[in-house]
């Protein structure tokens, strides 16, 4: 398959990139992101509503509460089905991308950020999956993810009498007390939102630049990587 521009034409290879198992994670999570971060806001600040109804006739922060707990449940135990994930997906979706090893990490983390921040041309990265940048971004995504989780679980076990949320009633002792371990689950909160804002730009910018299906990559699993680029990263794992 072939993509002309006004310059040249590149050779296109259609290459199986993200699993099902790594595609449903995303939606999930995203998905769960969103009603934590709704209900979350309302939690924090719950409005006052006057209404001449029965009170339990209105139960609507409840039911907020009960939103916010069951998308924490979802959001945990799909965050650690993701980090099993990535010892036996495949290698795309391996923690090697995620973590920087050497210095040619750092180094194209670099090239990138000039590319993607600074618009500067010349850089040509021969990444499949994610690009190092991207990679490294998701590792702190996934180190914000924990204490998120810490700190909700840890809020929750001084209200819930069930052995789930009573194994996290040592967090706000780490986290200094209640207080300051509320304070650290709002600003991750903000966190998520910045990273949310950020990553669907990212992900537009890259499928309008490079055309290779970066969006519909984590819908069916595929993208187009041009012949080049695959036969390039295919000789870097040799080595």
């Amino acid at each position: 398959m072939t993509t002309s521009t006004t310059h040249s034409a590149h050779h296109l290879r259609r290459v199986f990139v993200w699993e099902l198992p790594v595609r449903v994670y995303h939606w999930i999570n995203a998905l769960c992101i969103l009603a934590l971060i709704g209900t979350g806001f309302s939690i924090g600040d719950p409005p006052a509503i006057m209404t001449g109804r029965e009170a339990y006739s209105n139960f609507w922060f409840g039911t907020t509460r009960f939103i916010h707990f069951a998308a924490a449940y979802l959001f945990f135990f799909n965050f650690l089905f993701r980090l099993y994930w990535g010892f036996v997906g495949n290698k795309y979706a391996n923690w090697k991308n995620f973590i920087p090893t050497n210095r040619a990490f750092w180094k194209d983390m670099w090239g990138i950020i000039k590319s993607d921040v600074f618009m500067t041309k010349g850089y040509n990265l021969h990444a499949i999956g994610h690009n190092r940048l991207a990679g490294f971004i998701y590792f702190l995504t996934f180190i914000a993810f924990g204490i998120q989780c810490l700190t909700g679980f840890g809020l929750y076990s001084a209200m819930s009498d069930w052995w789930f949320p009573n194994l996290f009633s040592w967090v706000p002792f780490l986290f200094g007390g209640d207080f300051m371990m509320r304070q650290i689950h709002h600003w991750a909160m903000w966190f998520f939102i910045l990273f949310a804002i950020v990553h669907v730009y990212l992900v537009f910018y890259h499928d309008y630049v490079e055309g290779r299906g970066e969006i519909s990559s984590m819908g069916g699993g595929w993208k187009f990587i041009e012949e080049e680029t695959f036969k390039k990263n295919m000789e870097e794992e040799r080595e």
